[in-house]
């Protein structure tokens, strides 16, 4: 058999094409719809409009579709606008009287909900669905395929986005529509695709089990049987296996593993592995369950422009994590600590690579800038190649494009390895984290599997791990947080205590130090650790302590010998135009720390502004930032500190920002409300500030994990960086909380601040 192409919606989008030709070259090219030769329609289409040629409507619809299928999104997107042009014209139906009106709308759907796109998709499906019901369109052909598709959008994309209420009901309305035998296949189909998404799996199953979801009778002479089945197979075999059916389920996978062209279909085929390897281990087979995760790991780092938008359209988006949460349960089990921490850093480099996908432009730094803007360039076409889906006699110019890929990948580690962390999951050696830790340090690394906590130990000769009884810190952390705002002592030290013993005293006997490395995941990146105690003292009152994203970046944040004296740039209480924004205690902050740095340049109110931290940010050693923030926690990379606005700019400095700007900063203190915070990416670091200033240039960084109190904020600032002329940073900081911890004991008023990268 031979699988044209593996989306099973795009059956539906051109059920009904071989019904609205008119001419012999119409029929001809439904007939390569229907049996989804998508290469073909291209072929014969695409040089007419490139040799200035006119086609109707009928067969620029199925020209974008056919884009649409095989995953080349932007010229998708290009031939429906010409689509939409023509029927905006009037040309909305084809010789025999069938409406096109609302396909534009459709495939636009279809391509956003490939993308991720979700509320374009929900906005093109609802106004479908309207234009469908305008001018008595419901009696016209081809309505039912019509709606189909508009649920099917509609559906999967509330289901994703969270609106449970809102799929239900579409679902409700889908499973209400008559059918023909034409159309019972895409219908059951996207009922399925519908419950899945929604992961009500029993629904799932009987759906995909109706006898109308099979193509029968005389309309298989317009299908390519294997276009549907296999999509279903998948649906299938998800749908078993969640629903505890392990043998049937098995039998399913295994087919689809056998299948030429599964390895095209990232997002399919990653979830196929995972779940296959999740069933081996059930079985006792270890080394089978190691191989098949190694090869889903693989599939979603090699895939990473399209593994999202192609579980999207299948209507099941996998939590990518639990791959690499399910080897590190694996290596752990078998006492393999270096390699469970190595696929630990990869998880956390995942999610931060998958966000950054969405970034347009990051900046380019270096001497070699030409070079990385051509290495990069051409890593983007050799992943637009590979997200394409080709015929079968093209597979070897795609297994070129891969080994192309793999060493554009390497020459980008040589030159630019900061960046190349961004665009691809490449991590250093567990041994070569272990050569970053100095002989005064203990690294700790926090990881949650979905089912156990551990925390690794490293030195830079050992390295060992503890399985802690944290069954839920979140809860701990959350009543900790509200009784320092509370300024509760009693319960605030409860908590704190509790917390001590779940993830910190098991590994203390281990730690000889007199500094920590921390790493946290999860709700971890939410605790104050510093004011943990074990009922005598706190961690300030042992430990100097700095954090990190991910252990990886002690491999990017390079030491230098000497600190530069460039001074700083200092930025104050900017001008907000709103009064409770000011915070006076901000500007005899600026004032205070600008009498203690030679060479500094002190920015108040209207000067504050984003355009001269642009201007003059790469100028400086020292950054410091006495500014409010703010956390969009539903998109983290707008996150944003306020700083003046101009003529230039609106003053946010948003966290996406930070990918394009230029510093050459030692230290950057955000002395900010909650400027820590920001979105827990699933396995990843805090998504907002911290590593976006790592990234622009920063090796360190000082920011809070809630409001702090403005004038204890500004006497704790100013021993800070008075304290920085004969000490590290943190132990500088460190210090600077100790003298605030004494007239000020409860933690609210110093275990706000977080020192994250070099300590130097």
């Amino acid at each position: 058999m031979k699988l044209k192409k593996h989306y099973v919606r795009l059956a539906v989008l051109l059920l009904s094409c071989f019904f609205l030709a008119c001419s012999f070259k119409d029929i001809r090219l439904s007939s390569y719809a229907q049996k989804q030769q998508l290469h073909e329609i291209i072929n014969m289409l695409q040089p007419i409009l490139d040799e200035g040629g006119t086609l109707s409507s009928f067969q620029l619809y199925l020209l974008a579709a056919s884009y649409s299928g095989i995953r080349s999104y932007t010229k998708a997107l290009a031939t429906t606008e010409l689509l939409q042009k023509q029927i905006d014209k009037g040309d909305n139906t084809t010789s025999v009287g069938s409406d096109l009106t609302v396909y534009p709308q459709i495939l636009r759907g279809y391509v956003y909900l490939d993308q991720g796109e979700l509320q374009k998709a929900i906005r093109e499906g609802t106004l479908a669905y309207k234009l469908l019901h305008e001018g008595g369109r419901e009696k016209s052909s081809p309505y039912t395929s019509q709606l189909i598709d508009i649920y099917d959008v509609l559906g999967v994309a509330h289901a994703l986005s969270g609106n449970r209420a809102d799929a239900q009901k579409i679902a409700n309305s889908l499973q209400n529509v008559s059918i023909t035998s034409m159309n019972g296949p895409p219908k059951y189909s996207s009922l399925a695709r519908i419950y899945i998404a929604l992961k009500e799996y029993d629904n799932a199953l009987r759906a995909i089990k109706n006898p109308n979801a099979k193509v029968t009778g005389v309309i298989t002479a317009f299908y390519d049987q294997t276009f549907q089945e296999i999509p279903n197979i998948y649906i299938l075999s998800k749908s078993l296996y969640e629903t505890g059916n392990i043998k049937e389920a098995k039998e399913g996978y295994d087919r689809l593993l056998e299948h030429p062209q599964i390895e095209q279909i990232g997002g399919i085929y990653w979830i196929v592995l995972l779940d296959r390897a999740r069933i081996a281990l059930a079985e006792g087979q270890k080394s089978v369950a190691e191989e098949l995760l190694k090869k889903a790991i693989d599939v979603i780092e090699k895939q990473r422009s399209s593994i999202s938008s192609e579980a999207g359209r299948i209507g099941f988006v996998g939590d990518k994590q639990t791959a690499y949460a399910e080897m590190t349960a694996l290596f752990l089990a078998d006492a393999r600590y270096a390699e469970a921490f190595a696929y630990v850093e990869r998880s956390k480099s995942r999610a931060l690579v998958d966000l950054l996908a969405s970034q347009k432009e990051i900046n380019v730094r270096g001497e070699q800038t030409g070079q990385i803007r051509t290495k990069l360039a051409e890593l983007t076409r050799a992943e637009q190649d590979l997200s394409v889906v080709v015929k079968p006699e093209e597979r070897e110019g795609q297994s070129k494009t891969r080994s192309v890929m793999i060493a554009l990948k390497k020459d980008l580690q040589e030159i630019a390895p900061e960046l190349a962390a961004l665009v691809s999951v490449t991590t250093p050696s567990t041994a070569e984290i272990q050569s970053r830790i100095k002989d005064d340090e203990t690294l700790l690394e926090y990881y949650f599997t979905g089912r156990e906590w551990y925390v690794f130990i490293l030195t830079g000769k050992t390295i060992a791990v503890q399985k802690l009884p944290a069954a839920d810190p979140e809860k701990n952390i959350d009543a900790m947080r509200k009784n320092i705002m509370a300024q509760n002592l009693p319960e605030f030290t409860r908590y704190s205590r509790e917390l001590y013993n779940q993830i910190f005293a098991l590994a203390a006997p281990a730690i000889k130090t007199s500094k920590l490395i921390i790493v946290p995941h999860g709700s971890l990146h939410y605790l104050p650790f510093a004011a943990l105690t074990d009922g005598k003292e706190y961690l300030i009152d042992r430990f100097s302590i700095r954090m990190l994203p991910s252990a990886s970046v002690l491999s990017f944040l390079k030491e230098r010998k000497k600190r530069e004296n460039r001074g700083a740039l200092i930025f104050g209480n900017p001008k907000l135009d709103d009064p409770k924004y000011d915070l006076k205690f901000a500007q005899d902050e600026a004032l205070a720390i600008s009498r203690i740095i030679p060479e500094s340049s002190i920015l108040l109110r209207s000067e504050a502004s984003k355009t001269n931290l642009q201007k003059y940010g790469s100028k400086y050693s020292i950054i410091h930032l006495a500014v409010h923030g703010i956390f969009d926690i539903d998109k983290p990379l707008n996150s944003a500190l306020l700083l003046a606005a101009d003529r230039t700019n609106d003053g946010l400095l948003r966290a996406g920002d930070l990918y394009n700007l230029l510093l050459s900063a030692d230290l950057v203190t955000l002395s900010a409300c909650e400027t820590a915070l920001g979105k827990v990416a699933t396995g990843d670091d805090v998504v907002g500030f911290t590593r976006g200033f790592l990234y622009a240039g920063a090796r360190s960084l000082i920011s809070s994990l809630w409001q702090v109190d403005d004038e204890t904020t500004r006497d704790l600032m100013v021993d800070f960086y008075t304290n920085l002329s004969n000490m590290s940073n943190d132990e500088a900081l460190r210090q600077a909380q100790l003298k605030v911890k004494k007239q000020y004991p409860h933690p609210y008023y110093w275990a706000a601040f977080l020192l994250t990268g070099s300590a130097m």
